[in-house]
């Protein structure tokens, strides 16, 4: 079958995974259903093939604006997914599915932003797999932070419908949110000591933001961390740190391909 048939195809099984879940939520049902694992174990396969051949299947690695982002969003599946073993993540999948069906139909139709990258050693590889490997574990952290701001809002206003029936206690959605940062931070500081181990120069013009945003990104995850452990930050400080140094790397990230790729390039 086509990839131009495949992409709607897989953005479809999404969206109905989606919907599976929105009405487990609905059911107060706590634990995810099969037909959500089921369905959106298919879309991900798909997707998993869809970006091979957007991203490698060209005699190198297509690493375009748009191509990357369909990457990116595929290893947040896994991670999220892989999670499901022993954390209750599955409420992340309403957010994350509708944007991955969104990332694939794009990856396969947009036009090309980047040239192919022919000549990737192992640290360059090492480089670009902890950048997405990181990012994909700081997606994960900023979508549960807003899940918890969500909780914390209607615990502190009394309101005990909606949401809040099937998400897990308060006191664990922490838990979950400070396991994902650890995670996060640790891949991100491989991503960046590697970079200034294997790139040339790491603050040449066109790399000086996104090195600088990244590592503003990694010290306000840091310092939650630290605040976290010596002070008892909770709460409402652990989700605006979260979600500030989230923007950071977003910017970093996904700001400079666009202004790169997208903007000079016209």
């Amino acid at each position: 079958m086509p990839v131009t048939l495949l992409a709607p195809l897989c953005a479809l099984l999404y969206l109905a995974a989606t919907a599976l879940q929105l009405f487990h939520a609905s059911q107060r049902r706590h634990a995810i259903g099969r037909g959500v694992i089921g369905v959106g174990l298919v879309a991900l396969a798909l997707h998993a093939l869809l970006t091979y051949h957007s991203v490698f299947a060209h005699g190198g690695a297509n690493l375009g604006f748009f191509k990357v982002s369909a990457l990116i969003f595929l290893v947040i599946n896994i991670a999220c997914l892989g999670s499901l073993i022993r954390r209750p993540l599955q409420n992340l999948l309403v957010a994350l599915f509708p944007l991955s069906a969104l990332a694939v139909l794009v990856a396969t139709f947009a036009p090309d932003t980047a040239p192919i990258e022919n000549h990737l050693g192992g640290g360059m590889l090492l480089h670009i797999g902890s950048s997405i490997l990181a990012y994909a574990v700081l997606t994960l952290a900023a979508v549960q932070s807003a899940l918890l701001w969500l909780q914390d809002y209607q615990l502190k206003h009394h309101h005990t419908r909606g949401i809040i029936q099937v998400l897990p206690p308060l006191q664990l959605m922490e838990v979950m949110l400070f396991e994902l940062l650890w995670i996060g931070v640790v891949l991100l500081a491989i991503a960046i000591l590697s970079g200034f181990v294997f790139i040339e120069d790491i603050f040449a013009q066109h790399l000086a933001h996104k090195t600088v945003l990244s590592i503003i990104a990694w010290l306000l995850f840091t310092t939650l961390l630290w605040g976290h452990h010596q002070l008892g930050w909770r709460s409402r400080t652990a989700i605006s740190l979260t979600l500030a140094g989230f923007v950071f790397l977003m910017l970093a990230f996904f700001g400079s391909k666009l202004v790169l790729e997208l903007v000079l390039q016209r």
